[in-house]
């Protein structure tokens, strides 16, 4: 199972990850307390060990800049967490001109009330789903969990998010059995990632694995 840990803003989550390599790692360009500009999260880029996949976080931004983020070789892959429809993925997918490290760098981010939120997603172009609770207040990163009951009949591999944390890890990899978990404020203390909390958590799946 892949682990993704989002919300890497600081040469401190760097150094963390880089010691105990999650697959994944996120950067979050929406407005959020968590995030940072391009030029931040190229910073952290560069100090990042190469064999994680880097996503950019993106929330109803302007699909060029988006592509401009990717095309600078800043992020491997985008995450779209807002309302973006089919005709904004076609049109982003168009902006891309690097040929990345993953062949379909597209994240559709499903803010899951029910049923037909997860059915919906069927439609988008991205080739990895990441299911998160929906908030009015905001649309990711809060730590609550959703009800896992609805994931059913997902044909996309797909990331587990919202709320997942060391203490429910073992629950989502048995009963879910996702492509990968989506790890945020599940890893943090007082705001920030703790380095404490990513090892406990990274080794309990490598365990568990």
């Amino acid at each position: 199972m892949k682990v993704k840990i989002c919300g890497i803003r600081r040469m401190e989550d760097v150094e963390y990850i880089n010691r105990y390599l999650p697959d994944f790692c996120g950067y979050v360009f929406a407005k959020s307390r968590r995030q940072i500009s391009p030029e931040l999260a190229a910073s952290l880029a560069s100090r990042t060990d190469e064999r994680m996949i880097r996503v950019g976080v993106f929330v109803n931004e302007d699909p060029f800049v988006c592509a401009d983020i990717y095309n600078d070789g800043i992020i491997d892959m985008i995450q779209l967490h807002g309302d973006e429809d089919r005709g904004y993925e076609e049109k982003l997918l168009g902006l891309i001109k690097r040929k990345g490290r993953v062949n379909k760098p597209l994240i559709r981010a499903v803010r899951v009330k029910d049923e037909n939120d997860i059915a919906k997603a069927s439609e988008t172009l991205a080739g990895t789903l990441l299911l998160d609770a929906f908030s009015a207040k905001c649309e990711g990163g809060n730590g609550v969990s959703f009800d896992w009951s609805l994931i059913k009949n997902i044909e996309k591999p797909f990331f587990l998010a919202g709320g997942i944390n060391e203490d429910n890890i073992e629950r989502a990899v048995n009963e879910i059995k996702p492509f990968g978990v989506d790890i945020s404020s599940g890893v943090e203390t007082d705001g920030y990632k703790s380095e404490e909390k990513i090892r406990r958590i990274m080794e309990r799946i490598r365990n568990y694995e």
